[in-house]
């Protein structure tokens, strides 16, 4: 019986780690399918407070990592499938291997997958001109054309946010109207730096000879008409996929798949706790995944405490 199965690899799921290790819980963390979370497909990461020149997304997972098995957690890599509480209040892991792992509290840190166009050559250009996050990597494209894909209210925030930094932000939307509220569009396509392009998607990335994106194939969906636009960089806002479907009953989710918290960080199920972007569709930041992982492993503790687990 574990004390605290930890389901996740991302920093929610390693600093969780880390605190529970602290108390001498001995966490086992299950990785899930991405080892690392989706920091590890990013370049450079400057906004991680502590490294003010920077630090690489992979090394910043891997130095999580080693710090939580420093204080005790354990590491297996396997993805988890379902998870079942007992009629004694335990609950039971199943990962994709049939393997049934029992815990007292799970943490689930699992974090949520961004949607994309499905294009053929989209998963390898992740980081070298293909992103989900202008927070993250706005900064890296000064004065050079970037483009945002969506229409809502993410898409708009998204397309203000990088006027800072590009020379144009091309707002690519398969509609003639955006589905964004009011004022977050007509604050977007107030700004001049905005270009709308109605319409239209992209129907392929083309890319320079060091493989990062030089332009886009762009496909009018009323004509069929395709022409190019060179830009250095595609920001994909049309939405993200909680990984969260796995858990069934045992949690409240809303529209959109997040995890409800009740109070902190727990779930309606008592001694199931929810930590970073599979509960949060705010903010969805490396710093904000770290916290609900330390508020987390914090209430976890509590939990186990009252229940005479030390």
């Amino acid at each position: 019986m574990e004390n605290v199965i930890i389901i996740g690899t991302g920093c929610a799921g390693y600093t969780a780690a880390i605190y529970t290790g602290r108390a001498n819980l001995k966490p086992l963390i299950l990785s899930g399918s991405m080892p690392g979370g989706q920091l590890t497909t990013t370049t450079e990461v400057e906004n991680f407070p502590g490294f003010p020149s920077g630090i690489m997304g992979p090394e910043l997972m891997m130095n999580m990592q080693a710090q939580a098995e420093k204080f005790g957690a354990r590491i297996e890599y396997s993805q988890v499938t379902s998870i079942q509480k007992t009629a004694a209040g335990h609950f039971e892991v199943v990962t994709e291997d049939g393997v049934v792992r029992e815990a007292q509290t799970v943490i689930v840190a699992t974090g949520a997958s961004p949607k994309h166009l499905g294009l053929p050559n989209e998963k390898s250009l992740i980081g070298h001109g293909l992103t989900s996050c202008a927070t993250c990597d706005g900064a890296f494209y000064r004065n050079v054309p970037v483009c945002v894909i969506g229409g809502g209210d993410s898409a708009c925030e998204e397309a203000s946010f990088l006027t800072k930094f590009a020379s144009v932000v091309y707002l690519i939307h398969r509609r003639d109207v955006l589905r964004a509220s009011k004022i977050m569009a007509d604050r977007v396509l107030a700004n001049p730096k905005v270009k709308p392009v109605w319409n239209s998607t992209i129907s392929e990335y083309l890319t320079d000879e060091k493989g990062e994106v030089r332009a886009v194939t762009l496909e009018n969906l009323v004509t069929g008409e395709k022409s190019e636009l060179e830009l250095k960089c595609v920001f994909v806002a049309i939405g993200h996929i909680p990984n969260a479907g796995f858990l069934g009953d045992l949690v409240d989710t809303d529209e959109n798949g997040y995890i409800l918290q009740t109070k902190g960080t727990r779930t309606k199920t008592e001694g199931l706790f929810a930590a970073g972007d599979v509960a949060d569709h705010v903010y969805r930041q490396a710093i904000t995944a770290a916290g609900q992982g330390c508020a987390a492993a914090l209430e976890a503790e509590r939990y186990l405490a009252e229940k005479g687990v030390h």
